[in-house]
Formats: structure tokens, C-alpha cells, sequence
């Protein structure tokens, strides 16, 4: 349970939904990492350099999680991302009836 906590605080921290993709992931902490970096900041110098270490403490707690997630590649589990074309094509083929 520790260990939950310790990736939702991270992950608020990041402003993260509880689905992240990657991408997400990695712009959430750019985004925060320009924002806070006492370069840049406009907050106290102290403020700043405390809030920069959270948040690459946070994405460092967050990228260790995704490094060891196993993934799943599976048939049934790539079925569940497919897009609306996908889908469609999948069920009903690229008969002409069903093209716009």
C-alpha cells in the first residue's frame, strides 16, 4: 500500500489523470519542471528549487514504475485499443457498403 501512495502522490504531483500515456507523462513534467526551474521561476529562489526536486522526484518515482510494467501484447488486450476505424473495419471489412 506504501507503495500506492507514494505513485498517486507522485502522479498528482505530476497532474496526471490515473491513465497517463507516456507522452502525457513526459510533457506534464517539462511543462512543470519550465515552471518551477529557479532559472525561470518567479517564486522565491527557495520555493523554487524545493519544487523542482518534487516534481524530478516525482517523475523519477513514475518513469521507474513504467520501466518495470509489464506489458501486455496480447490479442485480446490490443482489441481493447483499437480506434473507431479499427473497430470497424475489424467487425465489418472494408466492404464498400460501409464507406462514407
Amino acid at each position: 500500500m506504501k507503495k500506492y501512495l507514494e505513485m498517486a502522490q507522485a502522479r498528482k504531483l505530476l497532474e496526471l489523470s490515473e491513465r497517463a500515456t507516456m507522452e502525457e507523462i513526459q510533457t506534464n513534467y517539462r511543462n512543470l519542471i519550465k515552471k518551477w526551474h529557479p532559472d525561470t521561476c518567479d517564486e522565491n529562489e527557495k520555493k523554487c528549487a524545493e519544487m523542482t526536486a518534487k516534481v524530478v522526484a516525482a517523475y523519477e518515482i513514475i518513469m521507474d514504475y513504467c520501466k518495470h510494467y509489464k506489458f501486455s501484447f496480447s490479442k485480446e488486450e490490443v482489441r481493447q485499443h483499437l480506434s473507431e476505424e479499427e473497430w470497424w473495419v475489424e467487425r465489418f471489412g472494408n466492404d464498400p457498403v460501409w464507406q462514407k
